[in-house]
């Protein structure tokens, strides 16, 4: 059956069908022949066509339903082989095909490829309902799994059962034949506006560029940045100009060194509006109908809000506890930006610069201070991180942990040119899986970072190993230059770095148990925990090796960025968390009349959100909660997995450090590698020896504690 891993990453298995392949034209057929090559086969990214997408998908989706009939009309009593294991060998056209054209329409996008997405988004929904709303199929999977605790099943075939009925009921198949029929409506209206909200958001980031020409235009900007903003404008045709694209990568940089504060108030209405210009891409109307339309399917489901039915299956399994955790944190947060809000107005005024700090001046002011308080220039730090060593920096402490090790190979064909690839080995030296890099902020390419599986592992088939990409969006600098990234990029690298070697390191039998494949709010623990090696002085020391002199970072350097650790972690926290409450009030709100603009304003000020920063994502550009389900009422999710993170990290703090091999060990055998097999609770109690505490997570944050 089709699988879908983290971010919408997709599974792409080894072709094995119960019925005959749907016939298909030629052209097309490359999407979704069996991928052949080195490594068990690879995706054959050099043959891509967008017009062969439509005919591609629609033939991947009439071979699933074929195989689907083929289960559910079998005339043999179901059993766990006849109807799960059925289930599993299911889909894998479907998987290879999206898996192109997921690549396709979040990498590479075009207004061909957009056009495409606009008419299969709601096809794929109803594909996606006729599965699950299969009243003989579900009959089928409900008497594997009320049978599962006696017919010899073991204990990972009882989850696997459990896991195929919950998801059905959760679809529902339990409903009466005009409910399911009004569900999968709803299904495939959300999924035209979730393209919708996606390709506007899309339009945004891509059309609006600032493009600066003088050399008071560019005051205050390191070289590096300008190297980037120039790189970016040649690739755009703007020769001798330098671009400021809309996009995190490149206004976060400008916002912290600009000295131009007209320059920084203009760069940041313009980001933080995104979705929200009144115009043909202003996402406000699409954002009232994906809400109203989740509350209906919601109750269809029997569910008071989208909310309770989102977090049924999470490790927080209700809003309240999602909400206490949340409420926890914040009065400290938000005390916190007080106190660094004070410090730079302090600062401001020495300089009699006349202003009141307002948002656009947080990042550039929060430097100054973290200069004068700690000495510290983030800028002279940036000098030692480089992109590619830090790469290596990530190979090496995931070979220190998990024994890896990664090999460069060029016989695979890639997307885009700027993409690279590794083979990855074990410590036995046996193939593990390919590990495909795509760094670069390029147009067609949507913001941020995020992991995809190409292909998941499983050996019931037989050994099928991973395939993984990590994805960002760096802005290159001038050729020949080496890429200098910041601090935050770089724990950013390290933390998709986990989410790679979560599926690296799954060693499970079923697809739909593997990987990343675990609750949303469990999924960010493994990539959370993996940002703590970056600071690591085998790390640094190894691998934070000036651009320029090719020597270490130095000792004083390291123990100031130590001293300033839990520096603007007011801003951090309450910029994240901010987020985190509005998409659950969102979608705690029921079926209310609700104006986007108005309601994050109104529910900001009852939470007393200070006015000096505004939320990492505004409603309008919220992507993770309405470019899909996929994070909706679950952006708390980050810091319930952080929480994990910290308490878990301290496991090696305690024991003899950050690589103590027995620890490191623990976390592999009870953690990484058994993706779903079991409930994340008891995995973490199993790793632990008891449940989580907050208290870690707010001592990193240096937070008060009581």
């Amino acid at each position: 059956m089709h699988r879908r891993t983290f971010l919408a990453a997709t599974s792409a298995l080894a072709a094995t069908s119960l019925v005959p392949a749907v016939s298909l034209a030629a052209d097309a057929d490359v999407l979704t022949a069996p991928w052949t090559g080195p490594y068990g086969g690879v995706p054959p990214f050099d043959k891509v066509k967008v017009a062969d997408f439509a005919p591609a998908i629609e033939a991947a989706m009439a071979q699933e339903l074929a195989e689907i009939d083929a289960i559910a009309a079998n005339p043999a009593p179901p059993t766990f082989e006849n109807t799960i294991t059925a289930l599993e060998r299911t889909g894998d056209v479907k998987n290879r095909v999206d898996t192109l054209y997921g690549i396709w329409s979040g990498t590479l996008s075009t207004p061909e490829m957009r056009a495409v997405e606009k008419v299969m988004a709601p096809k794929d929904a109803a594909h996606g309902d006729k599965i699950l709303q299969n009243a003989p199929l579900f009959k089928r999977i409900e008497a594997v799994y009320e049978a599962r605790s006696t017919s010899g099943l073991t204990a990972e075939q009882q989850r696997l059962s459990w896991l195929y009925w919950n998801r059905f009921v959760r679809a529902g198949a339990k409903l009466s034949p005009e409910a399911k029929t009004r569900v999968g409506a709803i299904n495939q209206e959300l999924a035209n506006h979730f393209t919708t909200f996606n390709q506007n958001l899309l339009a945004d980031e891509t059309d609006y560029v600032l493009y600066l020409r003088t050399e008071a235009e560019l005051s205050g900007l390191p070289k590096d940045v300008r190297d980037a903003a120039a790189a970016a404008a040649q690739e755009r045709g703007h020769k001798d100009e330098f671009a400021i694209l809309n996009t995190r990568s490149s206004i976060d940089p400008f916002l912290t060194y600009s000295t131009r504060r007209d320059l920084r108030e203009k760069v940041w209405r313009t980001f933080y509006s995104r979705g929200d210009n009144g115009d043909s891409h202003d996402n406000n109307a699409v954002i009232k109908k994906i809400l109203k339309l989740r509350v209906e399917r919601a109750r269809l489901l029997g569910y008071p809000t989208h909310a309770h039915w989102r977090l049924e299956n999470a490790m927080a399994k209700t809003p309240d506890n999602a909400m206490a955790l949340m409420m926890r944190v914040w009065p400290s947060a938000i005390a916190r930006v007080g106190e660094e809000v004070a410090e730079m107005q302090a600062i401001a005024d020495k300089e009699h610069a006349g202003l009141r700090i307002e948002p656009w001046d947080y990042r550039y002011y929060a430097e100054k201070v973290r200069a004068q308080r700690y000495n510290l220039d983030m800028n002279e730090v940036k000098g030692y991180l480089q992109l590619d060593k830090l790469r290596e920096g990530m190979f090496w402490a995931s070979g220190q942990i998990y024994g890896f090790t990664y090999h460069p190979v060029t016989d695979v064909p890639v997307a885009h040119p700027d993409i690279k690839v590794w083979e990855v080995k074990g410590a036995d030296g046996a193939h593990v899986g390919l590990w495909y890099f795509d760094p670069y902020v390029r147009a067609g390419k949507r913001s941020g970072a995020w992991m995809n599986a190409y292909r998941t592992q499983e050996t019931f088939r037989g050994k099928i190993t991973t395939i993984v990409s990590n994805n960002a969006n760096f802005v290159k600098g001038a050729p020949g230059e080496p890429i200098l990234i910041s601090w935050d990029d770089a724990t950013t690298m390290f933390h998709e770095f986990g989410h790679a070697l979560h599926g690296l390191n799954s060693a499970v039998n079923y697809p739909s148990l593997s990987g990343t494949a675990v609750p949303r709010d469990y999924v960010e623990f493994p990539s959370q925990v993996n940002e703590n090696w970056l600071a690591t002085p085998e790390v640094l020391n190894r691998f934070a090796l000036h651009h320029k002199t090719g020597k270490p970072i130095p000792p004083a350097l390291i123990a100031k960025i130590e001293k300033a650790h839990t520096f603007r972690q007011g801003f951090d926290v309450t910029e994240y968390l901010s987020s985190a409450l509005i998409d659950m009030k969102l979608h705690l709100a029921g079926d209310a009349d609700i104006d986007p603009d108005a309601f994050e304003r109104e529910e900001l000020k009852k939470l007393g959100m200070p006015r000096e920063l505004p939320m990492r994502h505004r409603t309008p550009q919220f992507q993770h909660i309405f470019a899909s389900d996929g994070y909706s009422a679950g952006y708390y999710s980050y810091l319930w997995s952080e929480v994990l993170a910290h308490d878990a990290y301290g496991a090696f703090t305690e024991a003899t450090g950050p690589y103590d091999k027995a620890v490191a060990k623990r976390l592999h055998d009870r953690i990484m590698s058994i993706g779903n097999t079991v409930d994340p609770a008891e995995a973490y109690r199993s790793f632990r020896g008891r449940d989580p505490d907050v208290k870690a997570y707010l001592i990193d944050k240096g937070f008060p504690t009581t």
